[in-house]
């Protein structure tokens, strides 16, 4: 028998779905309560000649000051998507209190990417 996955993790959104022309800060998500973290990347239709976007995972203490995630600290690649339609996910393994996900560059002509991207907190130290 299967067990239920849904009560056991908590999705947030760092980068609302939206149509990304330019680089983009998501929105830090409070990992405080919980053991386990990972990161969804979604890219949908990539527009423009040569687009190219650079996707960052960050962290920070007091979710103002956001620092890159050292590659130590992260299970995967973070993506550089050119084509879209894709799905990235990563693993946090990291101490800070906050992460995000941010666009770090968006390079090409008038480059568009549909995306989103969800931290996914997990192993709450509180069951519903």
């Amino acid at each position: 028998m299967r067990q239920d996955l849904a009560n056991h993790i908590n999705p947030a959104f760092s980068l609302p779905p939206a149509s990304r022309t330019a680089a983009a800060n998501g929105t830090g998500v409070d990992l405080a309560g919980f053991d386990a973290a990972a990161i969804v990347i979604e890219a949908g239709a990539a527009g423009g000649t040569t687009p190219s976007f650079t996707f960052e995972v960050q962290d920070s203490d007091d979710n103002t000051t956001f620092t890159p995630v050292s590659s130590d600290f992260l299970e995967g690649t973070e993506p550089v998507i050119t084509a879209g339609n894709s799905i990235t996910k990563l693993g946090y393994h990291g101490i800070k209190r906050y992460v995000r996900v941010a666009i770090t560059a968006a390079a090409g002509s008038s480059p568009t990417l549909l995306c989103s991207a969800l931290v996914i907190r997990g192993k709450g130290r509180v069951k519903p």
